[in-house]
């Protein structure tokens, strides 16, 4: 399936990843590319998911709005969550000293690529 090959060329792209996963919108992987253990880049995806479900909620309740994509820093990691559809996200997960900028660049290539795979 192409969101594979997608995933990999993210990952390929930026220095420092560690994985990338498109999920449902209940945090269910359909599909996964990963240096890191596939279990528990499926649990970060799972639980990213629900921030995501959460503050969407929460941006619609107050200016009926959608985040385009959050980024969270951890002393360890970066974690960036990018809506493709209301149904699907992409998740990308990189150390803590990966480039930020070219991550998000790619991240959101890739985005828009798993968009027209699905529609």
């Amino acid at each position: 399936m192409a969101f594979k090959r997608l995933l990999a060329q993210l990952i390929a792209g930026v220095p420092g990843a560690q994985g990338a996963i498109m999920a449902d919108w209940e945090g269910e992987a359909v599909d996964q590319v990963g240096l890191m253990d596939d279990y528990d880049l499926q649990v970060l995806g799972a639980h990213k998911g629900v921030i995501l479900q959460n503050l969407c909620k929460i941006a619609s309740r107050l200016d009926n709005d959608r985040p385009s994509e959050i980024v969270i820093t951890t002393t360890r990691a970066q974690t960036l969550i990018l809506p493709v559809t209301s149904d699907y996200f992409l998740l990308l997960t990189l150390d803590r000293g990966g480039k930020l900028g070219q991550a998000l660049f790619e991240a959101r290539r890739c985005t828009q690529a798993l968009h027209r795979e699905i529609a």
